[in-house]
């Protein structure tokens, strides 16, 4: 969340970063303001109250050990009325500092200067395209039908068991699945970043450190009984395993991925594109996370995106690198890169990818900071990126790579399945 100093002296700033974002509710910053006033105000009332009470405090001590006992109590009747105010103002901070977090809470983050305005995906800024479209003929197959063609992932199944959006993979749809897993660890790894394995649910105060909770409790499945959340994506649990930590600078960058299944509630359930494996409520995903100097974030985020795409590259996919608008980011980010490989048979794009920055937004709510060489402790800047996401790449794989003889499986993927065609 934005930090309170900073909007307070940042008015002009925030508001332009809000537009740009089409918030429709620029009033809350001057409540923001208005009420961090008033808390501040009742800070001061209170400070000075308490230094009049231990003041009494001692000189009551010093009475009563000079024997003036009298006196002593005196004093102690006119501290009465003290303590009751200092009762009732600490029952004011309380209440203005949960007024005024709930009010922060609800702005979402201030764009980067390079991100542009908009509000629609289609105003997102095309950075650079790479490759060729897969020539696959006017009778390519969507990957629905390949999927049924080869009985390698069975959707019908999957709703009988659980729900539309929950497929099951069988025989060589189910060790492509692994293999890919293994493929982008294997790569996250060979790139210094540190393999965990976390739970694949959190509690809410999780929820909240990255940025879901408030904001997206109906995209979430809930446990009500235990009151934990099924995760959207690994960066909730793996972001978390930092919240209210102090790093020490020399240990930044902290480099982290981790392989979950991902479940969420929204997935569409009509059209083309919601389709087969399109949009699911669970999929597989390999994230990458850091936590790094706020110097070398943007730098941090350029690298992440090349990373990305030496996958994409590997996989011998054609694919675009979008900087998001505005408007068409995520609640928590600063900028966003979204991936998107092109689908034969579908002719569109597909979304496999987002890396963003989200500065120091998720770090204030996590309160995780880092301290250097000075003793001075500061907000560090976190950055997450599916690296990658499976169901969009394998319907990619299977409609890019049908031929006569089956559907040629990637080159770099090869030592992972042990199989060169599935037919």
């Amino acid at each position: 969340m934005l930090q309170v100093n900073y909007i307070r002296e940042n008015r002009a700033k925030v508001l332009e970063g809000l537009t740009l974002r089409n918030f429709k509710q620029p009033e809350l910053v001057d409540e923001i303001i208005k009420t961090d006033e008033e808390r501040r105000q009742i800070q001061t009332s209170l400070d000075n109250l308490s230094a009049i009470a231990n003041s009494s405090a001692k000189q009551i001590g010093e009475l009563m050990r000079n024997g003036k006992k009298d006196e002593a109590e005196a004093l102690k009747a006119e501290t009465t009325s003290n303590k009751e105010q200092i009762k009732n103002l600490s029952e004011d901070f309380a209440a203005a500092e949960s007024k005024l977090h709930n009010l922060i809470v609800q702005l979402p983050n201030l764009p980067h200067h390079l991100v542009k305005a908009g509000s629609t995906p289609e105003e997102n800024e095309i950075v650079l395209v790479h490759g060729e479209p897969a020539a696959v003929g006017e009778k390519a197959l969507p990957h629905w039908e390949l999927t049924a063609k080869y009985d390698i992932i069975d959707f019908e199944l999957g709703t009988k068991i659980a729900g539309a959006g929950f497929p099951v993979y069988k025989g060589k749809g189910a060790r492509l699945q692994r293999a890919l897993i293994n493929f982008f660890l294997d790569h996250a790894t060979a790139e210094g970043y540190r393999e965990m394995q976390v739970p694949h649910l959190v509690n809410e105060a999780s929820g909240f450190g990255t940025g879901q909770l408030p904001d997206k409790e109906g995209q979430m499945y809930h446990v009500g009984i235990d009151n934990l959340y099924l995760i959207p994506t690994a960066e909730v649990p793996v972001t978390n395993l930092y919240r209210d930590v102090i790093l020490k600078e020399e240990e930044l960058p902290v480099k982290n991925t981790a392989y979950t299944p991902c479940f969420r509630r929204e997935a569409g359930s009509y059209g083309a594109h919601v389709r087969g494996l399109n949009r699911l409520h669970q999929f597989d995903k390999v994230e990458i996370v850091q936590v790094v100097h706020p110097e070398s974030s943007y730098q941090v985020l350029e690298d992440m995106s090349a990373y990305v795409q030496t996958l994409l590259q590997k996989l011998g996919l054609h694919y675009r690198v979008l900087r998001l608008c505005a408007g068409d980011m995520g609640f928590t980010a600063a900028m966003t890169y979204d991936m998107e490989v092109w689908s034969a048979a579908q002719q569109r794009w597909l979304e496999v990818s987002s890396v963003s920055n989200f500065e120091t937004y998720q770090s204030n709510r996590l309160k995780l900071r880092f301290k250097g060489a000075t003793g001075k402790t500061q907000l560090a800047h976190t950055l997450n990126g599916s690296a990658l996401a499976l169901p969009r790449i394998v319907a990619a794989i299977l409609e890019n790579n049908q031929t006569d003889k089956g559907i040629k499986i990637p080159e770099a993927l090869v030592k992972y399945t042990g199989f060169e065609y599935i037919d």
